[in-house]
């Protein structure tokens, strides 16, 4: 490989930048996603890549007060690194592009994830990173969003999980992970801890979708971040109204001095989540959430620490 990550930077699909120009991160969402192409599942879910709607959605953020997206879509589900350099350039916020593969049932059959060694799938997670996905010469500034499609890690999951470990090891690039409603996170730990991660590199995603104060505690005492990125979402009872819930936690981890183990976003990745159509787009933390984190006693400081000062360290090549 001819080229190198920018250590100390934040790498953007528009090139390394310095970390303190992120300014306001949401670090778990996405611009373009279809998660249907799977044989026999026909619940069309997706986020379709309509620029008109999505330049508008995102230029929502940014009018307040939104310096970055990570967008965590992965081969398979629809990734595009000329879709979001494009995104960025129209609308002036940093986008950061994810690399690896997401979960078994979304591994795209191109990938041969059962047929390769896990040292060379950690090559092509290096690649992306210091060279360009494929051809496109746009780099990836995170690796992830790599998950389970269970409770569990299969064989497959577990091997890319490997290469996730490896492949952060050797550029410097946090890891986020798709864990969901479960305690699957730690699991995840377990795998990147074996293979010699630092773990104050790693965010396990999804948490709120086990509201386990337990969980999420078991995660930050082991060096890990914990996520909250299904906030404002509206499609199970939970989600309605689990709110409340996630509050309370997040008031006993900042209790117990975590506040730099926190991150929170709000996982778009369905058109009927956008404003256009009814949701709640990616304005929801600065519309309501943190409007309600305030009222229950939580500073602005950390607040800044949690969408500012977290993202930030996270996305700082190490």
């Amino acid at each position: 490989m001819t080229e190198a990550v920018a250590r100390g930077q934040v790498q953007t699909v528009l090139g390394p930048i310095d970390p303190g120009e992120l300014g306001w991160v949401l670090p778990h969402e996405h611009t373009a996603i279809a998660l249907w192409h799977i044989p026999n599942r026909w619940d069309y879910w997706e986020l379709r890549r309509d620029e008109t709607v999505i330049v508008e959605e995102l230029a929502a953020f940014r009018a307040a007060g939104g310096g970055a997206v990570v967008d965590l879509t992965l081969d398979g589900v629809g990734r595009d690194p000329a879709w979001l350099a494009g995104l960025a350039q129209a609308t002036g916020l940093h986008l950061v592009m994810g690399s690896g593969w997401y979960r078994g049932a979304h591994y795209p059959a191109e990938a041969l994830i059962d047929r390769r060694t896990v040292d060379d799938l950690a090559d092509t997670i290096v690649h992306d990173a210091m060279v360009g996905v494929g051809d496109s010469g746009i780099r990836a500034g995170i690796i992830g969003e790599i998950g389970t499609d269970k409770p569990w890690l299969s064989a497959q999951e577990e091997r890319v999980h490997r290469a996730a470990a490896r492949a952060a090891r050797r550029t410097g690039l946090a890891i986020t992970t798709h864990a969901i409603q479960s305690t699957v996170g730690l699991d995840q730990l377990d795998v990147f801890e074996a293979e010699g991660v630092d773990l104050s590199r790693v965010v396990i995603g999804h948490a709120d979708s086990n509201p386990s104060l337990a969980y999420h505690l078991a995660i930050v005492e082991r060096g890990a971040t914990v996520e909250f990125d299904f906030i404002g979402m509206t499609f199970s009872a939970r989600d309605r109204h689990g709110e409340g819930q996630i509050v309370d936690n997040l008031q006993a981890l900042l209790s117990r001095g975590h506040v730099d183990r926190i991150l929170l976003s709000q996982d778009v990745c369905h058109d009927s989540q956008l404003r256009r159509y009814g949701g709640n787009g990616y304005t929801y933390l600065a519309d309501a959430f943190l409007s309600r984190l305030r009222a229950a006693g939580v500073s602005n400081d950390e607040i800044r620490a949690i969408t500012v000062d977290n993202p930030r360290r996270l996305l700082t090549i190490a």
